[in-house]
């Protein structure tokens, strides 16, 4: 697998589309931050895009894996990547945030990221739609972050 660096007009939208809902969103952040992507014999099988926030703090905006290729380590690689680029950039500390329940919340866990805050009803208030997973709908946001 090959991680690199691609320019955010050539972002994978429709693989970021899977882990974030918003297309608004994702082109605002984009904007200002760092898409990596990962590829198997040339076909885009994950991405993930960081932002460096200043102070030391850089933001995972977005972590994905194409649905076929989930299960198989890739994710963890991605995230084991974002870490090692966020401290070459110079950060200290790696934020991110994600729902209060299911599978993305453990992942995170596993590498050491610990919840640091909890934003209220975020998802009811940022997006237009609600966002469901395994039948239960995500309303507050948290905030998770890995000290270097």
């Amino acid at each position: 697998m090959l991680i690199q660096s691609v320019p955010s007009a050539e972002a994978p939208l429709d693989l970021l589309l899977e882990a974030d809902p918003s297309l608004d969103a994702i082109k605002r952040y984009l904007e200002h931050s760092m898409c990596q992507v990962a590829t198997i014999e040339g076909k885009t099988v994950g991405a993930y895009v960081i932002q460096s926030m200043g102070n030391g703090v850089c933001e995972l905006m977005n972590i994905a894996v194409a649905p076929a290729y989930q299960g198989k380590g890739i994710g963890t690689k991605l995230l084991e990547h974002a870490v090692h680029m966020s401290r070459e950039l110079g950060a200290r500390r790696l934020e991110l945030g994600t729902g209060t329940f299911g599978y993305q919340l453990a992942f995170y866990q596993r590498v050491g990221f610990r919840v640091v805050a909890v934003e209220r009803n975020y998802f009811l208030t940022h997006y237009d739609e609600p966002i469901y997973e395994n039948g239960i709908q995500h309303q507050d946001r948290l905030r998770l972050a890995l000290e270097f």
